[in-house]
């Protein structure tokens, strides 16, 4: 039998220091190297993916921007990418306006790298997302400015992150407007703090496992989340898997709920499951 796991990041497989552990790594790494087939599928771009999995071998493309995208890590590249129209990415950008919200702005510049455009003064949870990943190779920041009318065409995610009741209301008001793909969960670390993702119709962790798990003919498709963002792709896995960290409603949905994420519970699970599916 042919597995596919599939791994939310922040909460599931990074530890509280948001890292992957020397032991979840190795574990990870060395079943890798026997054939099994281990990924990631994050709301994180390759910009942060990359440098979180610099110690860890996996054979299969990471599932980036909540399913917007693979990460081929090999080639050092994005696949699969699903864009907006550029009539739909001007709409959106509206709505966001409306709701007095400026978005950080993701366009594919090349397959190898993104331009982020933010238009606005940035609040305070919005600042510290920036910074944190201001210096990151794959992925260029133009704070103060616009997409042009090339780059609009390019557009694959709007994000905000911000208090939570402007932000759900932004959710509820995308999702009654339809022709988009909306992804708004609190923050792991703040219950106040909400973020918001939009996306391409038809763009979710779901659809991209699956695609993934046709793409490499798995029999058996393994899943592991914290936060409702994680339900989606967990409602379609033949087994799904809560840490024990996980949101209520998240542990409500799984099949097991397995150790903390500061514990290596996800890669302890999955080398005790492959060597007893593979003997």
């Amino acid at each position: 039998m042919k597995t596919l796991y599939v791994s939310d990041m922040d909460g599931t497989l990074l530890d509280n220091d948001s890292k992957v552990s020397a032991i979840s790594a190795g574990i990870i790494s060395e079943l890798s190297r026997k054939g099994a087939l281990i990924t990631v599928a994050t709301a994180r771009t390759p910009a942060t993916v990359e440098p979180l999995l610099s110690a860890v071998c996996t054979n299969c493309p990471a599932i980036v921007m909540t399913g917007a995208a693979m990460w081929n890590r090999r080639e050092k590249r994005l696949v699969n990418a699903r864009i907006f129209s550029k009539d739909a990415a001007l709409e959106i950008i509206g709505e966001f306006g409306r709701h007095g919200i400026n978005p950080f702005i993701y366009t594919v510049t090349t397959p190898s790298h993104l331009d982020v455009y933010y238009r606005g003064v940035m609040n305070r949870q919005e600042n510290a997302f920036y910074q944190e990943r201001r210096h990151l190779s794959l992925k260029r920041f133009h704070i103060g400015g616009s997409p042009d009318e090339d780059a609009l065409g390019q557009v694959i995610l709007m994000f905000s992150i911000g208090p939570t009741d402007p932000i759900t209301r932004l959710a509820g008001s995308l999702e009654k407007r339809g022709g988009c793909s909306v992804s708004c969960y609190p923050d792991i670390n703040s219950r106040d703090t909400s973020l918001i993702e939009v996306f391409a119709e038809g763009v979710s962790k779901r659809a991209a496992v699956l695609r993934l798990a046709e793409m490499y003919e798995a029999d058996r498709l393994v899943v592991f989340g914290d936060n409702l963002n994680d339900l989606p792709m967990m409602e379609v896995a033949d087994l799904a898997v809560a840490v024990g960290n996980a949101f209520p409603q998240v542990r409500e949905k799984a099949d097991i709920v397995i150790g903390r994420n500061s514990d290596n519970a996800v890669a302890r699970f999955i080398a005790e499951d492959y060597n007893k599916t593979t003997v």
